[in-house]
C-alpha cells in the first residue's frame, strides 16, 4: 500500500515540476497577484488533494519540496539561492501552510462535519462526547471530545480516519471544539488557520 502511494505521489510531483517550469517561464509576463492565483490553482489545490493522513515522511518530504519550489517561483528565487527564511516566507507573505499542517487542517474540518452530521460518511466512533444532563435535546456539552479506538497495527492503525480524526480533534483547544461553530462557513477554517500559523 505504501509503495503504491509513494509511486502515485512521485508521478504527481513530476507533473508539478513540469508545471512549475512552465510557470517560471511565464513569470516575467504576469504580475505578482495573478501569478499567486495561478500557482494556487495549478499546484496548491493538487497538493491539498495529494496529502494523506499519516503518510510516510518520504511522501510528505516530496510534497514539501514541491511546495518550496512553488514558493521560489512566486518569490523569484532559484534553488541554490540562500533562502534560509523560506518557511517564514511561506507563512508570512504567501500565507501557505506546511504539508503536515494541511493534513491537520483537513482532518479537523472533516471531523467537525462528521460530528455535526454534515457528511454522508457514517462515523459512529466520533459521537462519543459528554452529553448535557440539563438539556432535553441530544446536544453535546462543551468541549466535545471524541473517543480514540484501540488499534492493532502500529503503522496502519494510526493512519486510519477512525484513529487519526479523533486524535486531531482532541488536540484542538476547547473553544475550537465548540459544536455550534459552523464548519461550512469560514469561522472554523479561520480559527484553524490562525491556530496553525501561531
Amino acid at each position: 500500500m505504501t509503495n503504491l502511494v509513494y509511486h502515485h505521489i512521485s508521478r504527481i510531483c513530476t507533473s508539478f515540476y513540469y508545471r512549475l517550469h512552465q510557470l517560471r517561464r511565464l513569470r516575467r509576463s504576469l504580475d505578482s497577484n495573478l501569478l499567486v492565483t495561478l500557482v494556487y490553482a495549478v499546484i496548491n489545490s493538487q497538493i491539498d488533494y495529494c496529502n494523506t493522513v499519516g503518510a510516510p515522511r518520504a511522501v510528505t518530504n516530496k510534497l514539501r519540496r514541491v511546495l518550496n519550489a512553488t514558493a521560489r517561483v512566486v518569490i523569484g528565487t532559484w534553488k541554490f539561492d540562500h533562502d534560509h527564511g523560506l518557511g517564514q516566507i511561506l507563512h508570512d507573505e504567501l500565507h501557505w501552510l506546511d504539508v503536515p499542517d494541511r493534513v491537520f487542517f483537513k482532518l479537523a474540518v472533516t471531523v467537525h462535519r462528521c460530528l455535526n452530521g454534515r457528511t454522508a460518511v457514517p462515523v459512529r466512533l466520533l459521537h462519543s462526547g459528554r452529553r448535557c444532563r440539563h438539556s432535553a435535546a441530544p446536544a453535546f456539552c462543551q468541549p466535545l471530545t471524541a473517543a480514540v479506538p484501540c488499534y492493532r497495527l502500529n503503522i496502519y492503525g494510526r493512519r486510519a480516519f477512525s484513529v487519526a480524526g479523533p486524535t486531531v480533534w482532541n488536540s484542538l483547544p476547547d473553544f475550537m471544539r465548540d459544536p455550534t461553530i459552523n464548519a461550512d462557513s469560514f469561522s472554523l477554517r479561520r480559527l484553524l488557520t490562525t491556530y496553525l500559523f501561531a
